[in-house]
Parts: structure tokens; sequence; C-alpha cells
């Protein structure tokens, strides 16, 4: 009797599965607003892929798979009767497997963005497909991952490359016009409330931030001199740090000139630190990717360096011979240390970040240069809150999501789902560390055209901050109908 009564409660959940987000979230959720709950969702949706296709590169998940009786062939199958294993499990780890499944996530975002252009609100049929379905929706990315296993090697994987790369830097792209406009709406804010509080502490946080971020990137350009250059050699390393440093040098005098503060009251050089702090972490993503060793040090080796200085070679004289005692870094052969060295790591922890912000936050479509949502949602909210009140006396229940998007979209449907698209996209290439693929694990090795994406786009990013021409697109990157 209780097992039936658990497969009732369980499946008055059904229901839900394909319903709109505010199902999902009326039993566990605080009061919240449907535009947001919806974003979260498919935040956390791109981030359970994400840690699927982290497992896939983990060592030993394929002897452990060769376990399973009848799944791998070569594998426990051998030792059960009747029972012959036909599935190639080298399939489901390493770049392979990452490619697939970012190939599943990429084409159900890709899908989603098609189906949900030129939505104008929540009555729209199609909204429907955006915040609701979820069973579904979930269920054919899986089916579109699982599917791709089967498509056979050779051009695809070079093929999907190529759209990784160029999706990876649309998706910088994105990001930098994001960046520029937060870090103009963050001094544009703080200097309003220090002139309209007429309050010394806005000025020593703004002052404090600006000079944190300013030192940050001193101290990253000389670790950078100090650990990726050498007395005789790495010569583009020199260039790009060198070039990049003067670079953000020239912005930030350029953004307190007097013609400047003319044009753009609030410019200042809080924006300029914030930039040349990201344009510091561009440049040594980009050194991070040279195939040359000697110029790129795995950032372990950097740590035990500084923390155990390495002493000069010994030299032991006898009779006969002259020996050498020195110390020599092991290069690693297993094919899977290659992916998880420390620059992956860090590089997924803070992708990861900016993903969960840029896909919650981004596509607003009237408070583009704040990046908060909070003013718009207010302004729908107070405009829609007595119809939402009203249905829910009608409907007999409190709920906890509410709809404020009867009346117009917060953000849209369309430019999130493509966001989603290109992030999809940059996880596949930043886990694979954007190796180009081989046959052979041992050829896999980084390649020069990932570095010039990465540094292109610093360069690019300086631009953005300098250039009042490339914001104006950003209204246009994100306006409700601007996928029409």
């Amino acid at each position: 009797m209780g097992a039936v009564l658990g497969v009732c409660s369980l499946s008055s959940w059904v229901p839900c599965l394909c319903s709109g987000a505010s199902c999902l979230t009326c039993r566990c959720c605080p009061h919240s607003k449907n535009s947001i709950v919806t974003r979260v969702i498919y935040a956390l949706v791109l981030l359970l892929g994400t840690v699927v296709s982290c497992v896939m590169l983990s060592p030993g998940v394929d002897q452990q798979l060769r376990k399973i009786p009848g799944l791998c062939s070569g594998g426990a199958a051998s030792a059960v009767a009747g029972i012959s294993g036909h599935v190639n499990c080298e399939m489901f780890v390493g770049y392979k497997a990452v490619y697939r499944v970012c190939f599943g996530m990429s084409v159900s975002f890709l899908a989603f963005s098609l189906l949900t252009v030129n939505v104008k609100n929540s009555r729209d049929p199609r909204a429907a497909i955006h915040n609701g379905f979820w069973f579904f929706k979930i269920a054919g990315m899986v089916a579109v991952s699982a599917g791709a296993f089967y498509i056979p090697e050779g051009p695809f994987t070079r093929v999907w490359f190529v759209v990784g790369t160029c999706g990876a830097f649309c998706f910088i792209l994105i990001q930098l016009v994001l960046l520029v406009d937060f870090a103009h709406s963050w001094n544009e804010s703080w200097v309003d409330r220090m002139e309209n509080e007429d309050s010394r502490t806005w000025y020593a946080a703004l002052l404090s931030v600006t000079v944190l971020n300013y030192a940050l990137s001193l101290i990253a350009a000389a670790l950078f001199y100090a650990f990726y250059t050498r007395p005789e050699g790495c010569r583009l390393n020199k260039f790009f740090i060198t070039f990049n440093a003067l670079l953000c040098a020239v912005a930030s005098v350029v953004s307190v000139l007097p013609r400047v503060q003319e044009s753009q009251a609030k410019s200042g050089l809080l924006q300029s630190s914030i930039i040349t702090l990201y344009t510091m972490f561009l440049t040594w993503s980009a050194m991070t990717n040279e195939p040359d060793r000697t110029c790129n040090p795995s950032l372990l080796s950097i740590f035990q360096q500084m923390a155990v200085p390495t002493a000069p070679p010994l030299e032991v004289e006898n009779q006969t011979a002259v020996i050498i005692v020195g110390t020599e870094e092991p290069v690693p052969t297993s094919p899977y240390l290659q992916w998880w060295d420390a620059q992956s790591i860090v590089g997924l922890a803070i992708f990861v970040l900016c993903i969960l912000y840029s896909s919650i936050r981004s596509s607003n479509k009237s408070q583009v240069n704040k990046l908060t949502l909070s003013s718009n949602d207010a302004a729908v909210l107070e405009e829609t809150s007595v119809g939402t009140l009203e249905d829910v006396t009608e409907s007999g229940g409190p709920r906890r999501v509410e709809d404020n998007e009867r009346e117009t979209v917060q953000y849209s449907y369309c430019f999130f789902h493509f966001m989603l698209f290109l992030a999809s996209l940059y996880i596949m290439m930043t886990l694979t560390n954007w190796y180009s693929p081989d046959a052979e694990y041992s050829a896999m090795s980084s390649k020069w055209p990932a570095v010039w994406v990465k540094i292109s786009s610093s360069w690019v990013c300086l631009s953005l901050h300098r250039s009042p021409g490339p914001l104006c697109l950003v209204p246009c990157l994100t306006m409700p109908y601007d996928c029409q």
C-alpha cells in the first residue's frame, strides 16, 4: 500500500514536467518571477552538461565502463555466458565524448533559438516551449547527445572543431561587449551615489576597487614576464605582454582626458581597471595555449617553482668523470593529464561563473547598461501584479512564481538560447583546452589558432572599451525583438 501511495504521489509531479517553470519551483522556492526561474533552470541544465563532460574526461572512466557486463567490446562480457559487448567504450571518454555531449546541447539550444524567434509575451503559444515542457526538452537533449555517439569519426570531429572555434570566439566577443557595458554601468552607479549622497564612503570604495584592480594587473604582468618568457626566446610572449600592457595604459589615460569626460561624463578609471584586469586574463589564457612548452609552463610547475626555487645544478667531481645532478620535470604520458592541467581547471572555474552570470543577467531588454534586471522587472510587475494576484486567487492556491511576462517579455528568448548555443561551444573548446583533434591521443596538442583567437579578443576588448560605436550594438543584441 505504501508503494502504491508513493507512486501516486510521484505521479502528481508528472504534469509539472510538461508545464512551466513555476510548477517546478512552487513548492520549494521562495517568491520569485517566472522570467528569472526559467533562466536559472536553463543555466543549471548547461552546468549539468558541463559536469557530464568533465566526468567523461576523468581518468579511469573507460576501465570502469568495461566492468559492466555486456556493454563494452572486450570488457566484462567474456565472463558472462550469452552476453557480448558491442560498444567501443573509448568513444565515451576523452575529447570525442566531450564533442558529442556538447553537440547535443548546442544543437538543442540552437533549435530553441529558432523556435522562439520574435516571441513578444508569455501568451504566445511558442512561449510555452521556452517556459515549459521540461521533461521533453531535457529528454530530447539527451537523445541528441546519445545519437551523436553513433556519428562516425573523421569529418565530424574536424568540422565540429572549426565550428566550436568560431562559436567560442563569438561568445568571447559577446562577453566582452557585456563586460564593457557592465564596467561603465558600475562606474556610473557609484559616481551617482557619491554625488547624490555626498558621502566619502562611495569615493573610498571606488578608489579601493580601482587600485586593487590595477595592482592585480601589475602583479599579473610581472608574473607573466617571470614565468612565460626567457632571456633568449619567447619573443611572441614578450610582445603580447608588453603590447597589451601599453594598450591598457593608453586606455586608462584616455579615459580621464577632458575631451573624453565631456562626451562621457561618467567615464573613469574604474571601468578601465576592470578592462585592464580582464585583458591580463585573456593574455594569460592565450599564452597557456602555445604549443611550445618552453614558453608555456604548467601552472602546477609555476607554483612548485615559487614554493621551492630551483637550485642550480650540482657538480660532483671525481677523478674520472663530472656528474651533473639536476631536476627535470617529468613528461606526463597519460592522455588525460593534458586535459586536467591547472590552466584548464582555473579557466573552467572562471568560465562557469561567467556563463552563469551572463546566462541569467545579460538579456534584459531596457536595462542592458545596468545588467541588473531589477528595475525593469519591477516596472512590469507593477503593470501586471493586479491581474496576477487575481489569477492566483481564482486558481484556489498560492503561487510563489509570478508570470511577469504577460504583457511583454523581460528578455529575448531567441538571443538567450543563442547565447547558450555559443556557450556550449565555448565549454567544448575550454574542456578540450582548444586542442586540435587527431586520431591518436599522443598527437593532441595546442595550436596557434587558439592563441590568436584569444589574444585578438583582448584587443577587441580594449577597442570596445574606448570606442562608443560598438557599445551601440548592445541594445541590438539584447532587445526582445532582436531576432525578427
